[in-house]
C-alpha cells in the first residue's frame, strides 16, 4: 500500500484529526470513476470565479493555523504558507488556474510537510532562508516579466 498523508498515525499531535478530516475533504474526497485520479471540494469551489479562490485560501490558512498551533517550526509554517500562497496565486488565473487547482493539492501537501516534521524529524528550525529564497525568485521572475513586457510592447509598437 502507498503512503499517504491521510494514515492514522499516534506520532502526530493530539487534537490534529480534524486537519487530517478538513485537508482529506478539500483535496481527495472525490474520484473520476474508473480511474485513480481524485480530487476534492477546493478544486470545485474555484470554479466560482473569486468567491471559490478565497474561500479556499481562507479554509487552507485555517488548517496553516491549527498545524502551527500544534508547535510546527518556523520553518514547517513557511513552507506551508508558501503552499498555500502558490495555490492561491495561480489558481486565481482563469483557466489556468481550475485546471492547476485540479492537480496541485496544498492541503495534502502540507498535511505531508506535517507528517514529514512530526514522525521523521524534518523541517526544522527558521525559515529565514526559505523566505529569502523565495524573494530571491520572485524578483528574478519579476523581472523576467518586465522584460517580456517591455519587448511585447515595443514588437506592438512597431506595428505602427
Amino acid at each position: 500500500m502507498s503512503e499517504t498523508p491521510y494514515q492514522n498515525d499516534k506520532a502526530l499531535p493530539k487534537g490534529t484529526g480534524w486537519i487530517k478530516s478538513v485537508s482529506y475533504l478539500l483535496d481527495e474526497q472525490f474520484r473520476f470513476p474508473g480511474t485513480k485520479f481524485r480530487f476534492g471540494l477546493d478544486p470545485v469551489m474555484n470554479l466560482i470565479p473569486g468567491i471559490g479562490d478565497i474561500s479556499g485560501f481562507i479554509i487552507s490558512g485555517g488548517l496553516l493555523l491549527g498545524m502551527a498551533r500544534k508547535g510546527a517550526s518556523n520553518k514547517l509554517v513557511v513552507l506551508m504558507s508558501l503552499n498555500i500562497l502558490l495555490d492561491a496565486t495561480i489558481g486565481a488565473i482563469p483557466i489556468l488556474g481550475q485546471i492547476f487547482d485540479f492537480f496541485f493539492k496544498s492541503n495534502t501537501r502540507n498535511l505531508k510537510l506535517m507528517r514529514e516534521h512530526y514522525i521523521e524529524g524534518k523541517h526544522q528550525g527558521s525559515g529565514k532562508n526559505v523566505i529569502i529564497f523565495a524573494f530571491i525568485i520572485l524578483v528574478i521572475l519579476l523581472v523576467i516579466l518586465v522584460f517580456t513586457m517591455i519587448k511585447l510592447l515595443q514588437w506592438i509598437a512597431s506595428w505602427f
